[in-house]
């Protein structure tokens, strides 16, 4: 399964805590992991120095306490685990979908199932409420679509039509 995966799993930036406030990316392949760092600063003896970067295996990286504590520092605990995953070789499928794609798995969902999945994680909340997701459900509850009922979508949003016009109680209210 592994084989699947592309060259990059992983890659994050950004600035490290103050008082340095250096500058940091994390990447990370299916050998190594890449750590570069820029140094930021007003100092004339700092300017026009290169990024440092330190390539290491995996199996290394596990038992570089020293590294494992700056990415703890830099991007906190959620991403140090994350990474130390990868290198045991804990590969998280879910994660490197596209949004267009797991838009359309959570389509064959119900909207009650939607609201669950959502509590999931900050990358699923955001796609639960996402204008592509309340599109792909609208265009879903409506067989005969139109363009004037994109239109109207467009002006109102998604989710304000699918709740005025497709919702079951909206529609009970009605009658």
């Amino acid at each position: 399964m592994a084989s699947l995966l592309e060259g990059q799993l992983f890659q994050i930036s950004g600035q490290g805590p103050p008082p340095a406030k250096d500058f940091f990316q994390l990447a990370i392949t299916k050998n190594e992991i890449i750590w570069t760092s820029w140094k930021i600063s007003l100092r004339l003896e700092n300017r026009g120095i290169p990024p440092k970067q330190l390539k290491i295996t995996h199996h290394d990286f596990q038992q570089h306490k020293m590294l494992q504590k700056e990415v703890f520092t830099v991007f906190g605990q959620r991403i140090l685990e994350y990474t130390i995953s990868l290198c045991e070789g804990k590969f998280d499928y879910l994660e490197r979908l596209s949004d267009e794609i797991l838009c359309r798995i959570l389509s064959y969902l119900q909207l009650s199932e939607t609201a669950v999945v959502a509590q999931v994680s900050q990358r699923f909340r955001k796609l639960c409420n996402s204008e592509m997701f309340w599109k792909q459900t609208v265009r879903t509850c409506s067989a005969g679509f139109t363009r004037d009922m994109e239109d109207i979508s467009n002006a109102m949003g998604w989710r304000t039509t699918y709740f005025t016009f497709f919702h079951v109680s909206n529609i009970k209210e009605q009658q």
